[in-house]
């Protein structure tokens, strides 16, 4: 039988690990030393791209097999054991919290031949059964109780996928990171290790079904079983059947979009460069439940190296669909799975394709720094535009002749599309920009970024035939403020109350979404139930919910006038991160599509949900909408 290949780690390749580790924590100085004393620019590791938090990344699975190491036995010590695992500290096993205390630091600069004081004991010899680990390893996995936290580690020193921007750095299978330059404290928002929270009783062998994990009281000796929540709605009410799950996918589903004409197509991407044109049927009454659709129309790209797809946009009849991919190619299908256009013009992955209104103009944004206008009509480059200094990670329209585009320089410019250079530059983020939006009306435009804040801009002005410098719009934004982490993605409200102003919403690294009122700043409200980083946020299309998705397998929807938590679904243990919705307003039914990490999709009709059809009134019959800021009441 042929050995494995062996596990080979180089200097190299630990430095250009600690490079981007500086730069993600902002120490530009020590980046630089160990870039020109260590000759970096000269490796060919150097201009790979490192995912956010990588180093931090791998630190903690080296945590999570140490733990799998040590308790690998399941004696009566080491199923019980309380003690948590640290990078500087040995582990020792004790079954009392209270009892186990770090270990004292030792000094021996002064005296290298001083012996340690320490009074910790050896560790057990272990024993080199790949088979027992392995199967330790496999039970661990099965008898989380929660949502997948951290991925273990595999002996087989495969190397990781990179992550997108919206994924959480310890997410394994996780969409394309969008740069290698990120905040400084990417893993903050993860939940503890398991290995630092007490110990679960180790399953019994053999294995017992993946609905329950068999455990033994240590007082009682009695087996317990302990459920694992599975895929499915949070509550008793909804039937399992009110959400329709398409498992056309081999990988992960990173991107999805409803087709605005054609109703029942539905497009979604996956990480293997691979399109889904679903026909998705229509209940026939509210009380019968939509059949499985038939096999979709397969697009399959080709398939570079890494050929994650980012992005899918539809224009506005229908037609033609715009494919974002890693592999830096922009692609435009028909509706029934032709492709109708596709350019090499961009150096870099694509991560935003947007058409205008119209359908005439396409604009896209790629990490090489440039955004490019295409001539959907012509299937022509118009203009190539070179305005950022670093990666260009999003674009927008505000009308349909100017659009904004961001970037990882922390700037936003306004370009025409008959103008090479940009007729207004914003400039006030501290970090790179994620995605901006524009409002339903052309005026506003919304960024949110690293910086952990969100900004407000004022465009109303800024397309008028005679601009006038310093007066086409506001010269300063409005700034919201409150985020722990990255702000990764925004939304505008679509039908705000009248009278009121516009509503916006924030999702962050940290685990919250924040409603706001855009014009004076102040945050409503702060939606904390994720407990992991939030990656998807949208609005109905009637302004009514508001849904978010995450890293812990929670899609939540809120009920936006009263600010509730209205309903719930979880995506399940196994790869559970919720990475992009799309709703669909048709016929006075809302639909909401979920592209999913455990390589489904998710159709869920809202009118087949009991708990998003009552309204909740307040003795006038008519929904209120609540505005005291959340300096006023709690959240």
């Amino acid at each position: 039988m042929a050995s494995e290949e062996a596990i080979r780690i180089t200097a190299e390749e630990v430095n250009c690990l600690i490079y981007s580790y500086f730069k993600d924590s902002g120490f530009n100085h020590s980046a630089f030393t160990l870039r020109n004393e260590g000759r970096l620019q000269n490796s060919p590791h150097f201009g790979k791209h490192i995912p956010r938090g990588e180093l931090v990344e791998l630190l903690s699975k080296a945590l999570l097999y140490l733990e799998m190491e040590s308790h690998w036995r399941g004696d009566s010590i080491t199923t019980n054991c309380k003690t948590g695992f640290s990078l500087l500290e040995p582990h020792v096993c004790s079954v009392d919290a209270q009892a186990v205390k770090s270990a004292p630091v030792v000094s021996n600069v002064s005296n290298p031949d001083a012996m340690p004081t320490s009074t910790e004991q050896p560790r057990e010899p272990i024993q080199p059964a790949k088979t027992v680990v392995s199967r330790v390893l496999e039970e661990a996995t099965s008898s989380a109780i929660s949502a997948k936290e951290v991925p273990l580690p595999t002996t087989a020193g495969a190397p990781v996928p990179e992550g997108k921007r919206k994924v959480s750095p310890v997410t394994i299978d996780a969409p394309a990171e969008k740069r290698a330059k990120h905040d400084s404290d990417a893993m903050d928002v993860d939940a503890p290790l398991e290995s630092n929270k007490p110990k679960t009783p180790a399953p019994s062998v053999p294995t017992p079904a993946p609905s329950a994990v068999t455990t033994t009281d240590v007082q009682t000796k009695k087996p317990t079983k302990l459920k694992i929540r599975t895929q499915g709605p949070g509550d008793d009410v909804t039937n399992p059947k009110s959400i329709l799950m398409l498992p056309g996918h081999k990988t992960e589903v990173f991107v999805c979009a409803f087709n605005p004409v054609k109703h029942g197509i539905l497009a979604t991407g996956s990480k293997d460069s691979v399109v889904n044109l679903w026909n998705l049927p229509d209940a026939a009454n509210k009380d019968e439940f939509a059949p499985a659709p038939r096999a979709p129309i397969t697009l399959n790209l080709e398939k570079p190296e890494q050929g994650d797809l980012t992005s899918l946009h539809w224009n506005s009849d229908g037609t033609l669909l715009a494919i974002g991919s890693y592999d830096a190619i922009i692609r435009i299908a028909t509706f029934d799975g032709k492709i109708y256009f596709s350019h090499t013009q961009h150096k870099a992955p694509i991560f935003a394709a947007k058409f205008s209104k119209s359908g005439r103009w396409l604009v896209t944004a790629s990490l090489d720094g440039t955004s490019c206008l295409w001539d959907v009509w012509e299937k022509c480059l118009v203009r190539q535009y070179r305005c950022h200094t670093d990666c260009c990670l999003d674009v927008d329209w505000l009308n349909e002749t100017t659009f904004a585009s961001a970037g990882a320089d922390q700037r936003i410019h306004i370009l025409r599309v008959d103008e090479a250079n940009p007729i207004k530059t914003f400039h006030e983020h501290q970090n790179e920009i994620n995605q901006i939006k524009v409002n339903p009306r052309g005026t506003r435009l919304a960024s949110c970024s690293d910086d952990m804040t969100a900004r407000v801009w004022n465009v109303e002005h800024i397309t008028a035939d005679e601009t006038i410098p310093g007066l086409s719009a506001s010269e300063h934004s409005i700034v919201l403020e409150g985020h722990k982490h990255s702000v990764s993605t925004i939304g505008w409200c679509p039908a705000s109350p009248t009278g009121l102003n516009e509503l916006l919403a924030t999702s962050s690294f940290d685990g919250t979404a924040r409603l706001w009122d855009s014009v004076t700043g102040e945050c409503l409200k702060i939606f904390a139930d994720h407990k992991r980083p939030v990656y998807a946020l949208s609005f109905s299309p009637n302004g009514r919910w508001m849904a978010t998705g995450s890293a812990d397998g929670w899609m939540y929807i809120y009920d936006v006038m009263t600010r509730e938590k209205k309903w719930s679904w979880y995506a399940g243990v196994e790869k559970p991160g919720v990475f992009e919705f799309d709703w669909q307003s048709y016929a006075g039914t809302y639909r909401l599509a979920l592209a999913l990490e455990c390589r489904q999709v998710g159709i869920i009709d809202t009118s087949k949900i009991p708990a998003l059809q009552s309204d909740i009134t307040h003795g006038t019959g008519k929904k209120e909408l609540l505005l005291s800021p959340i300096s006023r009441s709690k959240p």
